[in-house]
């Protein structure tokens, strides 16, 4: 099925192009979602007015989030997290998790959503280059480090470990250890 964009589609194409798309993929989500319309020769002849809109909006956007992407890329994300011996994490470090530490640690007006953040679910100790969806053409890189809870984080990074974040620590150990002493002060 040919379709003719209206929007940027992230991995298809730019609004105003003319894509050959699976018919399921152009029936039950470009087109009833609005990014999209058959490309018949009606919507051919928009085709120009469409790209034109596009980039006056594509780069109005991107001059709106500029301030947003310097300040993003930047940002290191510490997440303390249980792992094995071997480093495997129990869990994994999800795109919405990530999205949340963004959203608290630069306090933004306007959310970042866990689709922008372009990476798969981390499930292993280590450090990340993560990318952030802001635009088609802006792609900032947060660096995300993922560490063993208890342990302190990579030498790089020990100073980036805020206070609030020590403390949050320790009223989970504490947590840990008071739910571990109430059973053994039942039994005596």
């Amino acid at each position: 099925m040919k379709v003719l964009l209206l929007k940027d589609v992230y991995k298809l194409g730019r609004a105003g192009e003319v894509k050959e798309v699976a018919d399921g993929y152009g029936r039950n989500y470009l087109i009833p979602y609005g990014y999209a319309v058959l490309a018949t020769p009606e919507a051919l002849r928009m085709a120009e007015k469409i790209r034109a809109k596009a980039e006056k909006e594509r780069q109005e956007a991107t001059q709106r989030l500029q301030s947003l992407a310097e300040r993003l890329s930047g940002l290191v994300l510490l997440f303390p997290m249980r792992a094995s011996e071997t480093g495997k994490l129990y869990g994994s470090v999800t795109t919405r998790m990530i999205a949340q530490a963004i959203q608290e640690k630069l306090q933004l007006d306007e959310p970042i959503s866990h689709r922008q953040i372009d990476a798969e679910p981390i499930r292993q100790i280590g450090e990340y280059k993560v990318r952030v969806r802001l635009t088609v053409d802006l792609l900032p890189e947060v660096q995300v480090v993922v560490y063993r809870l208890g342990e302190e984080p990579p030498e790089p990074w020990r100073s980036q470990v805020t206070t609030e974040e020590s403390a949050a620590e320790t009223k989970e150990s504490e947590a840990a250890t008071s739910t571990s002493e109430a059973p053994a002060q039942a039994e005596a």
